[in-house]
């Protein structure tokens, strides 16, 4: 049996001292008293700890080049969280090579391998709607290579992220919806392996309870709404078996194969069936009707986990602070639920 390398973390706990103590007495910093640095050697030569030296090589040898792994190019969110990666990362005189995983998780392992390869400083990533084992990311955390996730994070141990307040953001699309007078609200609810949905529907479910109306949780749909054809047919599937007077859905493309449903139907979008979005992509103001939207600030998100990934980089500690932020969404009313 493979016998497990001591951390840094492994002395820290020892001693019931912080990780980033532990790093700084290693290197002799002035900060810290002579009597802990003692007993940080001390209990390190007693369990025979010994540096990460890929780790250090790593962060000694940079390459100035940061990888970003998204789900898909072509969403207009990403790309609007790609511009934010791009403007801090260019302004700190780091270079960016983006992959898309096209919402596979074999091509997600594959780039975050390649990524690795090409000796990048560190990976900014958006897990697939695919992704369920973790394993190829917590291998670079093992290997010494920050990793900052945005909007989609995986349950990693010890990793940062930055997504958006996706409860709130299916609060206020549903209670949007009920202040329009709508009470028999659907939601095509995303992939049930992704966070960022469960949240929305967490904070769909909520608004309902709050406004004192019936929850159905048949009128709930999971895992069948992401593509646009799955969400045209749930959508048709709803109003034959269902009949919800509105529907909240996961993303803007979904929103507008709803919005179709409904028509094709022989209904009308307002008056019939109210439709609210997520993201406002660029198309939702053009589109007949208009396109009630939750709307994301990618580019913030982009800059933030670019700062958060950096400063990682840059850090002289083995031990990596852990950031988690989550930033406010907003609401866009249009024509799509312009009810009264």
């Amino acid at each position: 049996m493979k016998r497990q390398a001591v951390t840094i973390k492994d002395i820290a706990r020892e001693l019931g001292v912080s990780p980033s103590t532990v790093s700084r007495a290693l290197k002799d910093h002035f900060e810290i008293s002579e009597e802990t640095k003692v007993a940080v050697r001390e209990v390190a030569e007693r369990l025979n700890y010994q540096p990460n030296s890929l780790a250090l090589s790593l962060r000694s040898s940079r390459s100035h080049t940061i990888g970003v792994v998204v789900p898909e190019l072509v969403h207009f969110f990403f790309s609007t969280v790609i511009s934010g990666i791009e403007d801090v990362a260019h302004r700190k005189g780091y270079n960016v090579i983006i992959t898309q995983s096209n919402e596979s998780y074999d091509r997600e392992v594959s780039n975050v391998q390649t990524l690795f390869n090409s000796r990048v400083d560190g990976i900014l990533i958006s897990i697939s709607k695919d992704t369920k084992d973790f394993k190829h990311i917590e291998s670079l955390r093992e290997k010494g290579l920050p990793v900052v996730f945005f909007d989609r994070k995986a349950d990693v141990e010890q990793s940062s992220s930055v997504t958006v307040d996706d409860f709130g953001g299916g609060y206020q699309a549903t209670e949007h919806l009920i202040k329009q007078g709508y009470t028999r609200i659907a939601h095509l609810a995303g992939p049930s392996n992704l966070q960022i949905m469960v949240d929305r529907y967490e904070g769909y479910k909520k608004a309902i309870e709050d406004a004192g109306l019936p929850f159905d949780q048949d009128l709930v749909v999971f895992d069948k709404s992401m593509d646009d054809l799955d969400a045209y047919e749930a959508t048709l599937s709803l109003l034959k078996s269902q009949k919800p007077d509105a529907i909240f859905t996961p993303h803007d493309l979904a929103a507008m194969s709803a919005i179709t449903a409904v028509q094709k139907l022989g209904m009308n979008v307002p008056q019939d069936v109210g439709v609210v979005g997520f993201s406002n992509w660029q198309f939702t103001r053009f589109t007949n009707p208009s396109i009630t939207t939750i709307e994301q600030p990618g580019f913030e998100i982009g800059q933030k986990a670019t700062e958060i990934l950096l400063k990682q980089v840059e850090s002289e500690d083995d031990d990596i602070t852990v950031e988690s932020q989550k930033l406010k969404t907003n609401l866009i009313a249009r024509e799509s639920t312009r009810k009264v």
